[in-house]
């Protein structure tokens, strides 16, 4: 409890609860994200190929990661792709692949004001303040390997180069160009039509910039303050995009009403995975106050070879997050354990570079955890991906797991290189 009334709890939720999820709610009322899908297709697509390609940019272009960017992207998208004869297992791969991946890369989003809150550890001077903890996360994102090759192989596929792809795929997009069928032979489709709605009031019309502009204004007010502080004040950034979407409906006709109703629909829809959220953080708190990483230091901290932690720290993390279907749950486990540790391991070992060390051990948490919580059948992202692309869940996972797993593979022989060569 004491923790759920600390400023970082408070100021975590107002980011996830109030700021995106407003935002997203009002980007439905408004139809703005309809709108910029609807005028991609009609400018851009042209075939299969053109049609993955759109989608996968969306994926990039929605880069706050989680359930909210698979929803929104998942149903602009179905349309489109269905429509060019795009297979169901191609489209949910490239949705699911773009969404937690692109936001460990791009990570002007609601991730590192939560992460920052696990990575204290006692004596660590670039671990002391919070703006410092947040400075240690962007200088960490070119370390994250598996992101940029997951969302890498998305772009590959989306170009029809499939030989990273794995068999299925290559199967069900060989299937769909042949024969036109989207589905697997006795797939049985997730239904999502109450995720298509779209609740734009009578005589509004919407238009593509209404998505473009507060978008291009999130990023532009992220990456300022960004360079002025040295510390992206995210709140800022997603209270500026809210502010300008809300006073482009008013001065466009639509009602206050009507904009406090897509406000209101956005919390609501966030409401499930902020509660996550909170627990998430009471998880870490507790996992710090029981001692569990001064354990692991005591045992393992003189003995483990420090080439060898990131890839078992990846392992580790990546079977945490596959059998509970969460990265930020993972998160609050993993990082009050792991950021001690390859602390302990850099000290007792002497390493000429241990801030780098401690970098790429956070990056391997963080992208096993992504690997994991994106493969897993039980994971709300894996659901909403197969449920908005109209894909049978288990196809979608079959067929998905293959190129993660080739992508985890290259960053697990990159992390081992690196620090080999420099740390």
């Amino acid at each position: 409890i004491p923790n759920l009334a600390s400023e970082g709890a408070a100021g975590l939720l107002l980011l996830y609860l109030w700021l995106l999820g407003g935002l997203l709610g009002l980007w439905s009322k408004t139809g703005a994200a309809q709108a910029f899908a609807h005028y991609m297709t009609e400018h851009y697509v042209k075939g299969p190929r053109s049609a993955k390609l759109v989608s996968w940019f969306m994926g990039v272009l929605f880069f706050q990661g989680g359930t909210m960017s698979t929803v929104l992207v998942g149903t602009t998208v179905r349309p489109l792709a269905d429509k060019a004869k795009v297979s169901h297992e191609e489209m949910s791969y490239i949705v699911d692949s773009t969404a937690s991946p692109i936001a460990s890369v791009i990570a002007f989003n609601a991730w590192p004001a939560y992460v920052q809150a696990l990575l204290f550890v006692p004596g660590v001077a670039f671990l002391a303040t919070e703006a410092d903890r947040i400075a240690f996360f962007f200088a960490s994102v070119p370390f994250s390997f598996y992101g940029i090759f997951a969302v890498l192989g998305t772009l590959l596929l989306s170009l029809n180069i499939t030989r990273f792809s794995g068999k299925r795929i290559r199967q069900a997009r060989a299937r769909a160009l042949s024969t036109g069928q989207l589905d697997a032979p006795g797939a049985k489709p997730l239904s999502a039509t109450e995720l298509q709605k779209c609740d734009i009031p009578d005589g509004y019309h919407p238009h593509y910039l209404e998505f473009v502009l507060p978008l291009v204004t999130l990023v532009a007010t992220a990456v300022f303050t960004f360079i002025a502080f040295d510390s992206p004040k995210i709140n800022w950034a997603f209270g500026a995009a809210l502010m300008l979407s809300a006073m482009i409906a008013l001065a466009k006709g639509m009602s206050l009403m009507d904009v406090i109703d897509g406000f209101g629909n956005g919390l609501k829809g966030v409401v499930v995975a902020s509660v996550i959220l909170m627990l998430a953080v009471i998880l870490g708190t507790i996992s710090k106050e029981i001692g569990g990483g001064l354990y692991l230091v005591s045992q393992l901290g003189q003995q483990l070879p420090f080439w060898a932690l990131p890839v078992l720290l990846q392992l580790i993390t990546m079977v945490i997050a596959f059998s509970t279907g969460t990265s930020w749950g993972t998160y609050a486990i993993a990082f009050p354990l792991a950021m001690p540790l390859a602390w302990a391991v850099a000290q007792s070992q002497e390493l000429a570079n241990p801030e780098l060390f401690m970098m790429i051990c956070f990056a391997t948490v963080l992208n096993g955890s992504v690997y994991g919580d994106q493969c897993s059948p039980i994971s709300d992202t894996t659901i909403l991906s197969a449920m908005t692309t109209g894909c049978d869940l288990m196809d979608h996972v079959k067929s998905q797991i293959v190129p993660a797993t080739y992508a985890a593979i290259c960053a697990a022989m990159l992390w081992t290189l690196t620090v080999l060569a420099f740390a």
